[in-house]
């Protein structure tokens, strides 16, 4: 597999795109199978590409962001524990248990966390029932 960086000539976007070759370009491009996405024009051009060339300084920076994502999860899994400590988990039963607690306006000493569809957390937001997704590492004891 090939990356190219094309240009329309036509409207002078750019553009990357993959092919099996640079002789299978070539076919395209002399059958006239390749065309701009914006203007549906035909005349593809290869432009100059940079050489994607690793030098220590490059890889010196992303360190840091290693570092940072590293950060991110802790903080992520100190909120986890938090949840686990002073909520109730009804797992997949998350929209059921909100709808009964918000309808029966009962009074209950803790939250509940568990397991909800995307559809299931729009559905309970329009009905006026406060939620929040965070992402959630699961525990792995290896």
């Amino acid at each position: 597999m090939i990356k190219y960086q094309l240009i329309c000539n036509n409207c002078n976007l750019v553009f990357d795109s993959w092919f099996a070759s640079s002789k299978e370009f070539e076919k395209l491009k002399k059958r006239r199978l390749l065309n701009c996405h914006k203007c549906n024009s035909v005349q593809i051009e290869k432009s100059l590409m940079k050489p994607n060339v690793l030098n220590r300084s490059k890889v010196q920076k992303e360190l840091p962001l290693k570092e940072n994502n590293l950060s991110i999860k802790k903080t992520i899994k100190e909120y986890q524990n938090f949840i686990k400590k002073n909520f109730d988990y009804v797992g997949s039963n998350f929209a059921y248990e909100a709808r009964n607690i918000h309808y029966d306006k009962r009074k209950r000493n803790k939250g509940i966390f568990g397991k909800a569809t995307k559809k299931d957390i729009i559905e309970l937001n329009e009905e006026g029932i406060e939620t929040q997704s965070i992402p959630w590492f699961e525990d792995k004891n290896n």
